[in-house]
């Protein structure tokens, strides 16, 4: 299936944005070494996005709520039917009917967000100096090629931790230490705050008592935010600038939603580092 409607919906987002900036006043040319018309647009694509899945975020969390209730039952029935899998899937699937509870609403948003993510990451790979002249996605030459040569901080935004020297003239870029630098830190960032959120959420409910969703947790506190040291290189930096808005954003929603919706212990709750 192809994913050029996605493509074509987060060109459209970055490039009204960007216009929005421009037309406030924030100024084109670098300043601080950074276009910030579209690193706002990065950012405000993360907003935009967020405010849109805001309801699907909150029936996560009631979801996650109702299967925290069902914690009880569900241990029941395993300690019951711990001998015949198929009468515990029945029942277990019963036993979410009758609660209408759904175990798979708490990774809606997540696989919602992938598809943006992977589309970001194509459209960012895209804007390089030697596809210039391309009108792909609804980019003109001219926005294709402002794009192309943004920066943060005079690291271009579709240059990668390991983007090579060759490919870092292609941008203008003499040296590799200030891309190595800034996308440094931002995957140092990144790995903090996937950290941060999921230790958040852990904090807040307790440690599984079965051990499977116990395995989860520990994999999405520290597994996830490990991998990120190996994958995060490969990110462009626009990329990993959205990714570490996106968990800011996400650290201030869950405070939210953890407060207006309390959640039910799960267990003792070990120490963090």
């Amino acid at each position: 299936m192809s994913l050029d409607w996605i493509y074509y919906a987060i060109s459209w987002i970055l490039l009204a944005w960007r216009d929005v900036w421009a037309a406030a006043g924030v100024p084109d040319d670098l300043v601080l070494g950074t276009n910030w018309t579209w690193v706002l647009a990065i950012v405000f694509l993360v907003v935009t996005l967020r405010v849109l899945l805001f309801p699907v975020f909150v029936k996560q969390i009631t979801s996650q709520r109702a299967m925290q209730a069902l914690a009880p039952k569900m241990k029941e029935l395993q300690e019951k039917h711990k001998d015949n899998p198929q009468e515990l899937q029945k029942e277990m699937m019963e036993l979410y009917r009758t609660e209408k509870a759904n175990p798979l609403m708490g990774c809606l948003p997540m696989l919602v967000q992938v598809p943006v993510f992977l589309g970001l990451f194509h459209v960012l790979n895209r804007l390089r100096p030697d596809n210039r002249g391309t009108t792909r996605y609804g980019w003109t030459a001219e926005q294709f090629y402002d794009a192309a040569h943004a920066a943060l901080f005079r690291a271009p935004l579709s240059a990668k931790f390991g983007s090579s020297t060759e490919e870092l003239a292609e941008f203008g870029v003499g040296g590799d230490l200030t891309v190595k630098l800034i996308a440094g830190v931002l995957v140092l960032a990144m790995m903090l705050t996937t950290y941060l959120t999921s230790r958040q959420m852990i904090l807040k409910t307790g440690w599984a008592e079965d051990p499977q969703q116990k395995m989860i947790q520990r994999v999405m506190l520290y597994g996830i935010p490990a991998s990120l040291l190996i994958s995060g290189v490969l990110f462009p930096i626009g990329v990993v600038i959205y990714w570490v808005v996106n968990n800011l954003i996400s650290l201030g929603q869950q405070q939210w939603v953890l407060r207006r919706f309390p959640p039910v212990p799960m267990g003792a709750t070990p120490p963090l580092s």
